[in-house]
């Protein structure tokens, strides 16, 4: 029998911008068929910063060049289906060395460019509620 989580798991989600466009990948497994900003879990003793560096290139082999945390989410809806309740915090950068491709192909079906304003659905909370928080100039919005 699994025990419920005492508190919210740490999110990271990276909105890499290029022109005028954001890297989103399809996710495999957990949320599967969802489009999402790369990213994962903090582990524990890392920076925001180093987490997003090494998460996005876990997942996409880029080499982020000073991400700034731009906003906070709380993943209730989530929660709500999932029973999994992660609080996120989202990171910006438009400074990145390589290409995107699969590096976690069991996680990922691929990665491209989309327009922040004409998100692709089904879309994963966190991504969804960090890139509206990018385009409103918000850092947190209420559910």
């Amino acid at each position: 029998m699994s025990q419920k989580p005492e508190h919210p798991a740490v999110g990271l989600g990276v909105i890499i911008q290029r022109g005028e466009e954001i890297l989103l990948g399809q996710r495999k497994g957990w949320q599967g068929g969802f489009y999402s900003i790369p990213g994962g879990l903090l582990e524990v003793g890392e920076s925001f910063e180093e987490g997003a560096i090494r998460e996005v290139r876990e997942e996409t082999g880029l080499e982020l060049i000073d991400p700034r945390v731009i906003a906070v989410t709380n993943n209730l809806e989530t929660f709500r289906r999932t029973g999994k309740h992660h609080v996120s915090v989202i990171l910006y950068t438009q400074w990145f060395r390589g290409e995107p491709v699969v590096m976690e192909p069991g996680k990922c079906a691929g990665w491209g460019w989309y327009d922040p304003r004409q998100l692709p659905e089904p879309h994963f909370e966190a991504s969804r509620r960090g890139v509206a928080c990018l385009l409103r100039g918000n850092f947190y919005e209420r559910e």
